[in-house]
């Protein structure tokens, strides 16, 4: 089996249009979440977001690439074009044969859609655009990302919920360390916040209407984000041979279902997906540092995952770090796991473990070390990224330092 290791990053959230802006951010602490803006957001209960703000579509894409990219497909390419800069790969020949694209996404072309209903439904038009199908599609970002890179091998969308980026980062993970392809880029993008995104998840009744605050006693829910991340993913002796700088290193995956509830997590589940992927990595318990939680902020969920984190590291939990950055740049849902590699890969490179901002009072059923409201400089040599999704779809990554 090849090792696989992280040689480019890109991402455009509600914390930054950059990875260095938006490890910045994390770094201090910073809530990307603010007031929703977008038509008819006063009809919203539910009126703040992780929203990229004082984004310009028509300074990046031009107008016939408009007609084609939805926001999210927008988002994929821009973190993409940052990831595959920073990597330095170009693809051609064998290398762009067998190179592709796996990305992570729930809600696919939303916006799109939110746009359409709208012309036929409210203003009573017949006809819509002839490339609203191909722009809504779940698949439509990693073909255009597979297009622009000369990505010509394995290339397709990974949807399961909000456990969708890691699903999708552990299939390229596979096919680098299974030796079908010597390069693979992948990630998540997501993009629900529109009035008909967000007026479905006001139906759960899982959104906070004022912060997202992961883990502490007085936390109500969730918060929901936008934007993406996207990394490549490459054989370490290929990476190695080409002098490639390695960010980190891909050391285990391991997945799960819950098989019990739609929308109700399991404690066995999330803590079989977790001893699995230390088990993939080869490492032992102690020897994790650092957790980048899956921590929505919703009741259910914090308790849930915390319990799995004792029952899986016994005493060693009281000595783990675990934090959630989704209180900085809400939940992406399809594309929040890619975010989030990003403090795994900053936990592991610079030493700065991201906090846990807006945690306000302990909770005994959440009882470890949340890295609150502060980051934390520590050196650890391996973390895990945690993802469990609605359907009971749990996917746990494990990354070592480089």
């Amino acid at each position: 089996m090849n090792r696989v290791v992280i040689t480019g990053a890109g991402t455009i959230n509600a914390l930054g249009a950059s990875v260095p802006a938006t490890l910045e951010a994390m770094r201090e602490g910073r809530c990307g979440i603010g007031e929703l803006e977008f038509q008819d957001v006063d009809r919203l209960a539910i009126k703040i977001g992780g929203q990229v703000k004082g984004y310009d579509a028509e300074t990046r894409f031009n107008r016939q690439q408009l007609a084609l990219y939805d926001r999210f497909t927008q988002f994929t390419l821009i973190a993409a074009r940052e990831a595959l800069a920073q990597s330095g790969l170009v693809f051609s020949g064998d290398l762009a044969a067998t190179s592709g694209v796996i990305l992570g996404n729930s809600g696919g072309g939303m916006t799109t859609l939110d746009a359409n209903y709208r012309t036929v439904y409210e203003d009573g038009k017949n006809r819509v655009h002839p490339f609203v199908v191909p722009k809504l599609m779940n698949n439509a970002a990693a073909s255009h990302v597979s297009m622009e890179f000369n990505l010509k091998g394995p290339s397709f969308t990974v949807a399961t919920a909000c456990a969708s980026s890691n699903h999708a980062m552990a299939q390229a993970f596979n096919m680098v360390r299974s030796g079908m392809s010597k390069a693979m880029v992948t990630g998540g993008s997501e993009s629900m916040l529109c009035f008909g995104g967000v007026k479905a998840w006001e139906g759960l009744r899982v959104m906070s209407k004022d912060a997202c605050r992961p883990f502490s006693a007085n936390r109500n829910g969730m918060v929901q984000g936008e934007g993406a991340a996207i990394f490549v993913f490459e054989d370490y002796e290929h990476a190695k041979a080409r002098g490639a700088d390695i960010l980190a290193e891909v050391a285990g995956f391991a997945m799960s279902s819950d098989a019990s509830d739609i929308v109700m997590p399991s404690k066995q589940g999330a803590a079989r997906a977790i001893s699995g992927a230390l088990r993939d990595a080869g490492i032992n318990a102690d020897q994790v540092g650092y957790i980048n939680a899956h921590g929505t902020g919703t009741a259910a969920n914090d308790k849930t995952e915390c319990a799995a984190v004792a029952d899986v590291f016994g005493a060693h939990a009281d000595q783990l770090m675990i934090s959630s950055t989704k209180a900085m740049h809400g939940h992406l849902i399809g594309g929040t796991g890619a975010v989030e590699l990003l403090a795994c890969i900053m936990a592991l490179r610079d030493g700065v473990i991201a906090p846990t901002i807006g945690y306000e009072e302990a909770d005994p059923e959440c009882a470890l070390d949340v890295v609150p409201n502060e980051a934390r400089e520590a050196k650890v040599d391996y973390v895990l990224s945690n993802a469990f999704a609605f359907g009971g779809l749990n996917a746990v990554l494990a990354l070592k330092r480089a």
